[in-house]
Protein backbone atom coordinates (compact mmCIF):
# COMPACT_ATOMS: atom_id res chain seq x y z
CA UNK A 1 0.00 0.00 0.00
CA UNK A 2 1.08 3.57 -0.70
CA UNK A 3 0.72 4.98 2.82
CA UNK A 4 0.50 8.74 3.47
CA UNK A 5 2.38 8.69 6.77
CA UNK A 6 4.17 12.05 6.58
CA UNK A 7 1.44 14.28 8.04
CA UNK A 8 1.90 16.27 11.26
CA UNK A 9 -1.25 18.43 11.14
CA UNK A 10 -3.63 15.67 10.06
CA UNK A 11 -4.29 12.15 11.33
CA UNK A 12 -6.98 9.48 11.42
CA UNK A 13 -7.54 8.95 15.14
CA UNK A 14 -9.87 5.97 14.77
CA UNK A 15 -12.16 4.36 12.22
CA UNK A 16 -14.96 1.83 12.32
CA UNK A 17 -18.71 1.38 12.07
CA UNK A 18 -18.70 3.05 8.66
CA UNK A 19 -17.07 6.26 9.93
CA UNK A 20 -13.69 7.88 10.53
CA UNK A 21 -12.51 10.27 13.24
CA UNK A 22 -9.92 12.76 11.97
CA UNK A 23 -7.81 15.56 13.39
CA UNK A 24 -7.36 18.53 11.06
CA UNK A 25 -4.97 20.82 12.93
CA UNK A 26 -6.75 21.29 16.27
CA UNK A 27 -10.22 20.43 14.89
CA UNK A 28 -11.64 16.91 15.17
CA UNK A 29 -14.21 15.82 12.56
CA UNK A 30 -16.34 12.68 12.39
CA UNK A 31 -17.30 11.69 8.85
CA UNK A 32 -18.80 8.66 7.07
CA UNK A 33 -16.41 6.21 5.40
CA UNK A 34 -17.93 3.16 3.67
CA UNK A 35 -14.62 1.23 3.80
CA UNK A 36 -14.42 1.27 7.62
CA UNK A 37 -16.75 -1.68 8.21
CA UNK A 38 -14.86 -3.03 11.25
CA UNK A 39 -15.53 -2.08 14.90
CA UNK A 40 -14.29 1.18 16.42
CA UNK A 41 -11.10 0.56 18.39
CA UNK A 42 -11.12 3.63 20.67
CA UNK A 43 -14.78 4.52 21.40
CA UNK A 44 -13.95 7.18 23.99
CA UNK A 45 -12.04 9.22 21.38
CA UNK A 46 -15.22 9.78 19.39
CA UNK A 47 -16.67 11.92 22.18
CA UNK A 48 -14.05 14.57 21.29
CA UNK A 49 -15.52 15.27 17.85
CA UNK A 50 -16.03 18.99 17.20
CA UNK A 51 -18.37 18.33 14.27
CA UNK A 52 -20.24 15.26 13.01
CA UNK A 53 -21.53 14.71 9.48
CA UNK A 54 -24.92 12.94 9.40
CA UNK A 55 -26.04 11.34 6.17
CA UNK A 56 -29.62 11.81 5.06
CA UNK A 57 -31.72 8.87 3.84
CA UNK A 58 -32.81 11.05 0.93
CA UNK A 59 -29.19 11.66 -0.03
CA UNK A 60 -26.65 14.23 1.05
CA UNK A 61 -26.51 15.19 4.70
CA UNK A 62 -25.57 17.92 7.14
CA UNK A 63 -23.03 18.83 9.81
CA UNK A 64 -23.79 18.90 13.53
CA UNK A 65 -21.38 21.26 15.27
CA UNK A 66 -20.44 20.53 18.87
CA UNK A 67 -18.53 23.79 19.20
CA UNK A 68 -18.15 26.98 17.21
CA UNK A 69 -15.64 26.42 14.41
CA UNK A 70 -14.02 29.00 12.14
CA UNK A 71 -15.48 29.23 8.66
CA UNK A 72 -12.20 27.74 7.44
CA UNK A 73 -8.75 27.07 8.84
CA UNK A 74 -5.31 26.05 7.62
CA UNK A 75 -3.24 22.87 7.60
CA UNK A 76 0.23 22.46 6.12
CA UNK A 77 2.17 19.75 4.35
CA UNK A 78 5.52 19.81 2.59
CA UNK A 79 5.89 23.56 2.99
CA UNK A 80 2.47 24.26 1.45
CA UNK A 81 -0.63 25.61 3.19
CA UNK A 82 -4.22 24.60 2.53
CA UNK A 83 -7.58 26.01 3.56
CA UNK A 84 -9.97 23.34 4.85
CA UNK A 85 -13.61 23.61 5.87
CA UNK A 86 -16.60 21.28 6.33
CA UNK A 87 -18.63 21.39 3.13
CA UNK A 88 -22.22 20.32 2.50
CA UNK A 89 -21.02 17.15 0.76
CA UNK A 90 -19.03 15.95 3.83
CA UNK A 91 -15.67 16.81 2.19
CA UNK A 92 -13.16 19.30 3.58
CA UNK A 93 -11.44 20.45 0.37
CA UNK A 94 -8.43 18.17 0.77
CA UNK A 95 -7.74 14.45 0.35
CA UNK A 96 -4.83 13.87 2.77
CA UNK A 97 -4.08 10.36 1.49
CA UNK A 98 -2.85 11.98 -1.74
CA UNK A 99 0.21 13.32 0.10
CA UNK A 100 1.99 10.05 -0.65
CA UNK A 101 1.58 10.79 -4.37
CA UNK A 102 2.58 14.45 -3.93
CA UNK A 103 5.86 13.27 -2.41
CA UNK A 104 6.47 10.74 -5.19
CA UNK A 105 5.87 13.28 -7.96
CA UNK A 106 8.01 15.91 -6.23
CA UNK A 107 10.81 13.36 -6.03
CA UNK A 108 10.55 12.55 -9.73
CA UNK A 109 10.61 16.27 -10.60
CA UNK A 110 13.64 16.82 -8.38
CA UNK A 111 15.59 14.10 -10.20
CA UNK A 112 14.71 15.36 -13.68
CA UNK A 113 17.10 17.15 -16.02
CA UNK A 114 15.75 20.30 -17.58
CA UNK A 115 12.35 21.92 -17.26
CA UNK A 116 9.43 19.75 -16.15
CA UNK A 117 5.98 20.67 -17.46
CA UNK A 118 3.15 18.97 -15.55
CA UNK A 119 -0.50 18.53 -16.55
CA UNK A 120 -2.87 18.09 -13.60
CA UNK A 121 -6.32 16.97 -14.76
CA UNK A 122 -9.28 17.14 -12.36
CA UNK A 123 -6.96 19.29 -10.23
CA UNK A 124 -9.48 19.99 -7.44
CA UNK A 125 -8.12 22.38 -4.77
CA UNK A 126 -4.53 22.07 -5.92
CA UNK A 127 -2.70 19.70 -3.56
CA UNK A 128 -0.74 18.06 -6.37
CA UNK A 129 -0.31 21.36 -8.22
CA UNK A 130 1.28 23.01 -5.19
CA UNK A 131 3.58 20.02 -4.58
CA UNK A 132 4.77 19.95 -8.19
CA UNK A 133 5.25 23.71 -8.39
CA UNK A 134 7.24 23.78 -5.15
CA UNK A 135 9.44 20.99 -6.56
CA UNK A 136 10.26 23.23 -9.53
CA UNK A 137 7.75 22.22 -12.22
CA UNK A 138 5.54 24.42 -14.37
CA UNK A 139 1.97 23.17 -13.97
CA UNK A 140 -1.18 23.35 -16.07
CA UNK A 141 -4.07 22.86 -13.62
CA UNK A 142 -7.39 21.83 -15.20
CA UNK A 143 -10.75 21.52 -13.46
CA UNK A 144 -14.31 22.04 -14.66
CA UNK A 145 -15.60 23.71 -11.47
CA UNK A 146 -15.00 27.46 -11.15
CA UNK A 147 -15.56 27.47 -7.38
CA UNK A 148 -13.02 24.70 -6.84
CA UNK A 149 -10.57 26.50 -9.11
CA UNK A 150 -10.89 29.60 -6.94
CA UNK A 151 -10.18 27.50 -3.84
CA UNK A 152 -7.07 26.07 -5.52
CA UNK A 153 -5.86 29.57 -6.34
CA UNK A 154 -6.36 30.65 -2.73
CA UNK A 155 -4.27 27.69 -1.53
CA UNK A 156 -1.57 28.59 -4.03
CA UNK A 157 -1.38 32.21 -2.91
CA UNK A 158 -1.51 31.14 0.74
CA UNK A 159 1.58 29.00 0.11
CA UNK A 160 3.54 31.97 -1.35
CA UNK A 161 4.46 30.13 -4.54
CA UNK A 162 5.64 31.80 -7.75
CA UNK A 163 2.51 32.95 -9.59
CA UNK A 164 4.16 32.31 -12.98
CA UNK A 165 4.55 28.58 -12.37
CA UNK A 166 0.87 27.62 -12.81
CA UNK A 167 -1.63 28.03 -15.64
CA UNK A 168 -5.22 27.76 -14.33
CA UNK A 169 -7.72 26.33 -16.85
CA UNK A 170 -11.48 25.87 -16.25
CA UNK A 171 -12.41 23.24 -18.82
CA UNK A 172 -13.57 19.70 -19.48
CA UNK A 173 -10.58 17.33 -19.23
CA UNK A 174 -11.38 15.40 -22.43
CA UNK A 175 -11.76 18.55 -24.53
CA UNK A 176 -8.62 20.14 -23.12
CA UNK A 177 -6.52 17.04 -23.81
CA UNK A 178 -7.85 16.85 -27.38
CA UNK A 179 -6.88 20.48 -27.98
CA UNK A 180 -3.42 19.97 -26.53
CA UNK A 181 -2.85 17.07 -28.90
CA UNK A 182 -3.86 19.22 -31.87
CA UNK A 183 -1.57 22.02 -30.68
CA UNK A 184 1.36 19.63 -30.35
CA UNK A 185 1.97 20.48 -26.68
CA UNK A 186 3.84 17.96 -24.55
CA UNK A 187 4.41 17.35 -20.83
CA UNK A 188 7.07 15.65 -18.72
CA UNK A 189 4.54 14.77 -16.03
CA UNK A 190 0.81 13.98 -16.18
CA UNK A 191 -1.53 13.15 -13.32
CA UNK A 192 -5.26 12.67 -13.10
CA UNK A 193 -7.68 12.08 -10.25
CA UNK A 194 -11.02 11.64 -12.05
CA UNK A 195 -14.34 11.35 -10.22
CA UNK A 196 -16.50 8.26 -10.63
CA UNK A 197 -19.21 10.48 -12.08
CA UNK A 198 -19.24 14.15 -12.99
CA UNK A 199 -20.23 16.86 -15.43
CA UNK A 200 -18.15 19.26 -17.50
CA UNK A 201 -18.83 23.00 -17.88
CA UNK A 202 -21.28 22.33 -20.73
CA UNK A 203 -23.12 19.53 -18.92
CA UNK A 204 -20.96 16.73 -20.34
CA UNK A 205 -21.52 13.52 -18.37
CA UNK A 206 -18.41 11.72 -17.09
CA UNK A 207 -18.56 8.04 -16.08
CA UNK A 208 -15.20 6.60 -15.10
CA UNK A 209 -15.57 3.08 -16.49
CA UNK A 210 -16.68 4.39 -19.87
CA UNK A 211 -14.05 7.05 -20.37
CA UNK A 212 -10.92 6.32 -18.35
CA UNK A 213 -9.01 4.14 -20.82
CA UNK A 214 -9.62 6.60 -23.65
CA UNK A 215 -8.41 9.50 -21.51
CA UNK A 216 -5.28 7.62 -20.38
CA UNK A 217 -4.49 6.65 -23.98
CA UNK A 218 -4.88 10.23 -25.16
CA UNK A 219 -2.74 11.54 -22.30
CA UNK A 220 0.01 9.02 -23.07
CA UNK A 221 0.40 10.78 -26.43
CA UNK A 222 0.95 14.08 -24.60
CA UNK A 223 4.06 12.75 -22.85
CA UNK A 224 7.34 14.17 -24.07
CA UNK A 225 10.42 12.04 -24.75
CA UNK A 226 11.79 13.32 -21.41
CA UNK A 227 8.71 12.31 -19.39
CA UNK A 228 9.35 11.52 -15.73
CA UNK A 229 5.94 10.35 -14.51
CA UNK A 230 2.34 9.49 -15.36
CA UNK A 231 0.02 8.98 -12.38
CA UNK A 232 -3.63 7.89 -12.31
CA UNK A 233 -5.68 7.83 -9.12
CA UNK A 234 -9.14 6.33 -8.61
CA UNK A 235 -11.66 6.30 -5.78
CA UNK A 236 -14.18 4.17 -7.67
CA UNK A 237 -15.21 1.16 -5.58
CA UNK A 238 -14.33 -2.08 -7.32
CA UNK A 239 -11.67 -0.61 -9.60
CA UNK A 240 -8.67 -2.69 -8.55
CA UNK A 241 -5.05 -1.48 -8.73
CA UNK A 242 -4.40 -4.10 -11.43
CA UNK A 243 -6.87 -2.29 -13.72
CA UNK A 244 -4.82 0.91 -13.47
CA UNK A 245 -1.63 -1.12 -13.93
CA UNK A 246 -2.89 -2.67 -17.16
CA UNK A 247 -4.14 0.61 -18.61
CA UNK A 248 -0.84 2.40 -17.97
CA UNK A 249 1.21 -0.55 -19.25
CA UNK A 250 -0.85 -0.80 -22.45
CA UNK A 251 -0.68 2.93 -23.21
CA UNK A 252 2.42 4.59 -21.75
CA UNK A 253 4.60 1.52 -21.12
CA UNK A 254 7.82 1.93 -19.18
CA UNK A 255 8.08 1.02 -15.50
CA UNK A 256 4.57 0.61 -14.08
CA UNK A 257 3.30 -0.22 -10.61
CA UNK A 258 -0.06 0.10 -8.88
CA UNK A 259 -1.36 -0.39 -5.37
CA UNK A 260 -3.93 0.69 -2.82
CA UNK A 261 -3.52 4.12 -1.28
CA UNK A 262 -4.23 4.70 2.38
CA UNK A 263 -3.77 6.44 5.72
CA UNK A 264 -2.41 5.08 9.01
CA UNK A 265 -4.91 4.96 11.89
CA UNK A 266 -3.58 6.02 15.29
CA UNK A 267 -5.61 3.34 17.11
CA UNK A 268 -4.25 0.65 14.77
CA UNK A 269 -4.53 -0.53 11.20
CA UNK A 270 -4.80 1.44 7.97
CA UNK A 271 -7.70 3.14 6.19
CA UNK A 272 -7.95 2.23 2.48
CA UNK A 273 -8.60 5.26 0.25
CA UNK A 274 -8.72 4.05 -3.34
CA UNK A 275 -5.94 3.05 -5.71
CA UNK A 276 -3.11 4.65 -7.65
CA UNK A 277 -1.22 3.62 -10.75
CA UNK A 278 2.30 5.03 -11.26
CA UNK A 279 4.28 4.99 -14.45
CA UNK A 280 7.85 6.06 -15.27
CA UNK A 281 7.70 6.17 -19.09
CA UNK A 282 10.47 4.77 -21.29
Amino acid sequence: MYLASGWKEYEVLDAGGGEKLERWGDVILRRPDPQAIWAMQAPDLWKKADAIYHRSKAGGGEWEFKRQLPERWQVSYGGNLFYVRPTGFKHTGLFPEQAVNWDWMAGRIGQARGEVRVLNLFGYTGGATLACARAGAKVTHVDAAKGIMQWAGENYRLSNLDSTRVRWIVDDAFKFVARELRRGNRYEGILMDPPSYGRGPGGEVWKLEDGLYSLIESCSRLLSDRAVFFLVNSYTTGLQPAVLYNMLLMTAGGKVEADEIGLPIRSGGVLPCGASGRCIPC
